[in-house]
């Protein structure tokens, strides 16, 4: 594991805050990101970053590689060095993507002040920017996966009625059967299918029927703790050769609306830089 913990030292070196979205703060040392703050990318423990990089911690998982790859923003080729530093062989065809090319990575960083979210082909959560997390709070294990919140957890904060979110839930159901389909060789996905069938009465009929149905229109209102209900357009992009998902939340300049996602951006980002 040695040049595994050299290639991400290295390459944290290489990452500026201000590329990897995070704000400066205090006297640096270093040009590159804090191991904290790769950490906080990367939605693990500093201590196993810290373990990782003296080659004391074995064995990282085909999801932590991919989250460090996310965070370091590499490239195809270093990513695919990284998994086998990692003795893993990278996820290849018959797999969903989870790779954010540099490019889409840009594009995430120019948005700074507008919620944005990628989600893979089977609607898991792959990266957030700060916005979104402020919008939207944190997800973390299973709760990531759209579909087995929507089914199996909490939800969101979005407010839905009824109707809104059994054409919801019958919409991503239809998105996950395409998916499995054609990833036939994803573990993962077919993981998750197998528990939402078990678990879930109303999936698992869904599932069956193969019903398909279109979400209840572009237009969402999340019910937040802190600056109550704000109602926002909500477009999703698709990424040719990816298939990566963005969802990028906006609001009409100059109304309630917009006042409040501003105000947003400074009480939510305040929380978590706190």
């Amino acid at each position: 594991m040695a040049e595994f913990g050299h290639a991400v030292r290295r390459w944290r070196d290489r990452v500026s805050p201000e590329a990897a979205g995070l704000p400066l703060g205090g006297h640096r040392r270093a040009t590159g990101l804090r191991r904290e703050e790769l950490a906080q990318l990367a939605g693990i423990s500093v201590d196993y970053v810290t373990r990782l990089e003296q080659g004391r911690a074995t064995n990282p998982s085909e999801q932590v590689v991919e989250a460090l790859s996310r965070a370091l923003r590499l490239s195809s080729g270093e990513r695919e060095h990284l998994f086998h530093a990692a003795g893993l062989v990278p996820p290849g065809q018959g797999t969903v993507p989870a790779f954010i090319t540099p490019s889409v990575q840009r594009l995430l960083d120019r948005l700074t002040h507008t919620p944005v979210a990628v989600f893979d082909a089977a609607c898991t959560l792959l990266l957030a920017n700060p916005m979104y997390t402020a919008l939207m709070g944190e997800f973390h294990g299973n709760e990531r996966n759209a579909l087995w919140r929507n089914f199996l957890g909490a939800g969101t904060r979005v407010r839905h009625t009824p109707e809104g979110l059994l054409a919801l839930q019958t919409a991503q159901t239809a998105q996950l059967r395409a998916t499995a389909s054609k990833y036939p060789a994803d573990h993962t996905v077919r993981r998750l299918v197998a528990e939402l069938r078990a678990r879930s009465e109303l999936f698992a009929t869904l599932w069956d029927s193969g019903a398909v149905a279109r979400p209840d229109g572009a237009r969402k209102t999340v019910d937040h703790p802190q600056v109550g209900a704000i109602t926002l357009d909500c477009d999703v992009l698709t990424i040719d050769g990816a298939d990566l998902h963005i969802m990028i939340y906006s609001a009409e300049p100059g109304t309630a609306d917009a006042e409040q996602l501003s105000l947003l951006a400074v009480i939510g980002l305040q929380s978590q830089v706190g």
